[in-house]
């Protein structure tokens, strides 16, 4: 395996990691709603310590880079989709319709 393959693998593995982070930050923001006595300072503050931190680990992952980038954006968005899928709604509950 070359130098380029594993960069790329390891730009994916921070994806995951970062996508981890956001979103699971969300998810825990979400669960922690109805308790907040404030709910619209919860809701900013932790969009913007969650966005701040993935567009940093981001930026530092790419290292002027587009490949790993992409790489990252992709680990990132297979977290996504996975812990859409694990945390979902349950089975019963019904989905909003637009």
């Amino acid at each position: 395996m070359n130098a380029f393959a594993i960069n790329l693998s390891l730009s994916a593995l921070a994806g995951l990691l970062l996508g981890l982070f956001y979103f699971g930050g969300l998810w825990l923001t979400v669960r922690k709603i109805p308790g907040s006595g404030n709910p619209g300072i919860l809701i900013l503050g932790s969009f913007v310590v969650r966005l701040l931190v993935t567009l940093s680990g981001m930026y530092l992952v790419m290292d002027g880079k587009w490949e790993r980038l992409v790489a990252c954006l992709a680990g990132f968005l297979v977290l996504r989709i996975v812990l859409t899928r694990i945390l979902g709604p349950a089975s019963g509950e019904s989905r909003l319709s637009a």
